[in-house]
């Protein structure tokens, strides 16, 4: 056994705004098998995470359901914590970044920052929504794109031309919160003085703290050069207010990483561990922190450059993973494989996907498919097929023919030194996140074990009374074979492992491999997974679609922030469609429909009949004469009322449902480009 290591791992907090889905899984997954691996090593090994609970996007969720910020990010909290639980993540703690141990250590590091003269003030222009009284981020913006004229594109940069630009150079912008124009308006900001961290971070940063792959890309942003880092936001805000600076607050990129030292603190008082052992400067501890490739700018030049200047310790190593694609492609809401954690647990093991994903998983930062037909194939294959395959087999043959005592002996020493002996390999790839090598080491011995087991043919030898002694010794050494298995997989699959100790009777540690179990009781065999069933993976895809739907639904109903974005298009499938003028000569109630109005609609010459959902907001003879916008190009539906020619735009909101309308002055049947 190695030297007992002490280690602090975080995982990237989940933002208090929303479910989490099956990409959040594949990080909590490879964070928890790492953590679990090196607490069955023997290791001090404390695993902490938050949920990331500040910023305007949190403020403005709250403020559309009604709550306060607080409540808001209490309830998802409970959320997140029940998801963590149901997937078998072992958190030690589990807090959030707003609590009073992350005010203390945001506001200690800033001090500490201002301090070292790390921190410039100066005065700068944003946009600034007038009637919500908010300055806009960049993704709050949205208008027509400088460069190629695309429109509806957000203030940073285009999604058609792929062009980047300040959102004071979109043309006509408009708020995302309002529909107004934003005005510009001068504010104080606090930057923190990154640049002058350029040659620690190029030393950090080809340390080995990170791949090399991530380490080549942070090496391009340091050459080109880097900037200084806005770390303030004005008021109205949810977070922390900024010492000595009124109604300044910090910006929730400040203030998330420092959540894992609030959590860390946290646990510390509550189980009396020294915190200054894993954050001081001079820690011999070591920190790792799991995180997606979107958020390595953060985590691997503000953050280490932050700590150094705080006199904190730096990361030993951020472990920075990809993507989860379905099926090949981005997750779709459409195609129902936009998966939420909670939709998945209530129609699959958990263990299932866990497994999936450790068999995918690699230290490098490539994206991992989750091809629902492989992942039925795959867990069926070799978590039943194989593994508890061997305890199937062979534990009715020990515990109904020998009072279930395993043999003293064992019956191929080479095979069981052979299986046993590849802990070493599959601990290796374990230690470096190598997690998909491992699972081919531990089916590659579980193959070893059932050639081994057919070539002996224990049920056939059984019905000769003289071959007991063999027929024992043949299924105790694969008992015995289980074991080893069951135990390499402990970090992927917690849940089996535990159902497979109490069969085992015996706890199940990485020193176990080194002795086998002679002479030892085990209990009866009850099976430890049942196979995936497709039809609940259908079920689990056409429920997602159904929650897709629901909350569309919830454009008309409710709150049109409700509503998920749609799947991704690109400009050309934009200009397919046909958006004209049209006025509504004549607007009737349909005959049992309880939410419809037929509108017949003039675009120019020619007269459209479209049924609309608007019945509640709208009397009849109060649309006509009115302007209104059509989809001209949309097939035509039947429904069971007739036919209906197109689609009126609308928007709704807890108030109501409101037809969009050109200016004054547009005319039946021009087109809006």
């Amino acid at each position: 056994m190695t030297e007992k290591r002490q280690i602090l791992v975080t995982n990237a907090l989940p933002y208090a705004n929303a479910a989490l889905h099956l990409g959040h899984i594949l990080e909590y997954t490879q964070t928890d098998v790492w953590v679990r691996f090196q607490r069955m090593r023997g290791h001090q090994c404390y695993y902490v995470s938050a949920d990331d609970a500040h910023g305007t996007a949190i403020m403005l969720k709250a403020d559309e359901k009604g709550i306060s910020p607080e409540q808001h990010i209490a309830d998802m909290r409970r959320i997140h914590e029940a998801d963590f639980r149901d997937f078998h993540i072992s958190v030690d703690n589990y807090h959030s970044t707003h609590s009073d141990e992350n005010k203390q250590y945001a506001e200690l590091i800033y001090n500490r920052l201002v301090e070292n003269d790390h921190i410039a003030k100066r005065e700068i222009t944003q946009a600034f929504d007038a009637e919500k009284q908010l300055f806009l981020a960049d993704r709050y913006i949205k208008g027509t794109c400088p460069k190629c004229k695309a429109e509806d594109q957000y203030g940073d940069n285009c999604e058609a031309c792929g062009a980047t630009y300040s959102p004071t150079d979109l043309i006509n912008p408009v708020s995302v919160l309002s529909g107004t124009t934003p005005i510009e308006k001068q504010s104080t900001h606090y930057f923190f003085k990154l640049p002058e961290f350029t040659d620690f971070l190029k030393s950090w940063t080809r340390s080995g703290a990170v791949q090399t792959e991530v380490a080549n890309k942070l090496g391009e942003w340091l050459d080109s050069g880097l900037q200084e880092w806005d770390i303030s936001r004005d008021a109205p805000y949810f977070g922390f207010e900024i010492p000595n600076a009124p109604n300044k607050f910090f910006y929730v990129w400040l203030d998330a990483p420092i959540g894992y030292m609030a959590s860390f603190k946290n646990l510390c008082d509550k189980e009396n561990i020294n915190f200054d052992q894993f954050w001081g400067a001079d820690s011999s501890a070591e920190l790792y922190h799991f995180i997606g490739k979107d958020i390595v700018n953060f985590h691997a030049l503000f953050w280490p450059a932050m700590l150094t200047s705080a006199n904190f310790r730096t990361p030993t190593k951020v472990c920075v993973h990809g993507f989860v694609t379905v099926n090949g492609k981005k997750m779709s809401k459409s195609r129902g494989t936009f998966i939420n954690a909670r939709c998945y647990l209530e129609h699959l093991n958990p263990e299932y996907l866990r497994y999936y994903y450790a068999s995918k998983l690699t230290s490098s930062v490539e994206d991992i498919d989750l091809n629902l037909e492989d992942f039925i194939q795959k867990v069926n294959s070799d978590l039943v097929g194989k593994v508890v395959n061997i305890a199937s087999r062979c534990a009715k043959f020990i515990t109904k023919g020998n009072d279930g005592i395993l043999s003293s002996t064992i019956a191929d020493t080479a095979l069981w030194e052979q299986v046993s002996g590849a802990g070493t390999v599959i601990a290796e790839h374990y230690e470096n996140r190598e997690f998909s090598k491992a699972i081919r080491e531990i089916m590659a011995q579980a193959d070893a074990a059932n050639e081994y087991i057919a070539a002996k043919e224990p049920w056939k030898l059984n019905k000769d009374p003289s071959q007991h002694q063999q027929v024992q010794d043949i299924c105790s050494l694969g008992i015995n074979l289980f074991r080893l298995l069951l135990t390499y997989l402990k970090p992927v699959i917690p849940a089996m492992a535990e159902d497979g100790e109490a069969f085992l009777n015996d706890q199940l540690s990485w020193s176990s491999i080194e002795q086998p179990l002679t002479g030892h009781q085990i209990n009866n065999f009850t099976p430890l997974l049942q196979r995936v069933d497709k039809e609940k993976v259908d079920a689990m895809v056409e429920a997602s679609k159904q929650e897709v739907e629901q909350a569309n639904q919830r454009v008309i109903e409710g709150p049109l922030a409700d509503a998920p974005i749609a799947d991704e298009i690109n400009f050309n499938d934009f200009m397919k469609v046909d958006l004209r003028v049209a006025r509504i000569v004549k607007a009737e109630a349909v005959e049992g429909a309880d939410k419809l109005l037929a509108l017949t609609l003039d675009i120019g010459g020619e007269t459209r009949t479209v049924f609309s959902g608007i019945k509640s907001s709208y009397q009849a003879s109060d649309l006509e004469g009115r302007l209104t916008v059509l989809v001209a190009n949309l097939a035509p539906r039947k429904m069971r009322f007739g036919i209906s020619e197109g689609m009126v735009l609308a928007a709704g909101d807890d108030d109501g449902i409101y037809l969009l309308a050109p200016d004054s002055g547009a005319q039946p049947g021009q087109r809006i480009t």
